[in-house]
């Protein structure tokens, strides 16, 4: 049994405006930095076995934090990076509106076989961060393991682990809050939600925390 507890990075320059970054490096902001530093205040008392990073630079520095709190090595692997957005990579859905209204409107009615354009299919992105969770487990049987990654990766992950159709990844799970705790376990090929999205201010071993939520956030 091996699980997972999969974060998205802290908040970017790009939050405020909800721009699409995608595979762009978007730096973290002061509030995103604060953030990772309340995370590695959970880490440190989580029991982690390991910790692992999508490359991009908002991810691995959002872990780094923890790696310093745990003293554990920090793991990047590229397979854990988020969609590439293609033509829709820095803009808003206003400008996405202006630029591409057709291409937007089959977004919106199926993310997947209507993925942005120019942009990485969906189908293939689960394929990739899926893979790589899976080498994930199998060198870490028995532990518990701190995945820092991405909104749109962890959605689409959570879809395929649970048996979910891949198209409905922004209806069923609308948000992932910037550096909550979403955390899974596999036991010998089954999975199960132990909790999805649930802020640092409400989860156990974090300070202040008592309770753990589960209430997400709606876009």
């Amino acid at each position: 049994m091996t699980r997972l507890v999969l974060v998205r990075h802290g908040e970017t320059e790009w939050h405020a405006e909800n721009r699409y970054a995608g595979v762009t490096d978007v730096a973290l902001t002061p509030r995103g930095l604060e953030q990772a530093g309340l995370l590695a205040g959970w880490a440190q008392q989580a029991g982690l076995s390991a910790l692992w990073s999508s490359d991009l630079t908002r991810a691995r520095l959002t872990a780094a934090f923890s790696a310093e709190a745990t003293g554990l090595p920090l793991q990047v692997d590229p397979r854990l990076r988020e969609l590439d957005f293609g033509r829709a990579e820095g803009l808003t859905r206003a400008e996405m509106r202006e630029r591409f209204p057709d291409a937007l409107a089959a977004f919106h009615d199926d993310p997947v076989s209507g993925h942005l354009p120019g942009g990485e299919d969906p189908q293939a992105a689960a394929e990739r961060f899926t893979a790589c969770l899976d080498d994930i487990v199998a060198r870490h049987p028995d532990g518990r393991v701190m995945v820092v990654a991405h909104t749109t990766a962890i959605r689409l992950v959570l879809c395929r682990y649970l048996s979910l159709p891949l198209r409905d990844y922004r209806r069923v799970f609308p948000s992932v809050r910037n550096c909550a705790l979403t955390e899974i376990e596999l036991t010998d090929g089954r999975v199960a939600l132990l909790e999805f999205n649930t802020p640092l201010v409400g989860a156990i071993g974090a300070p202040g925390g008592g309770h753990r939520s589960r209430t997400t956030n709606a876009h």
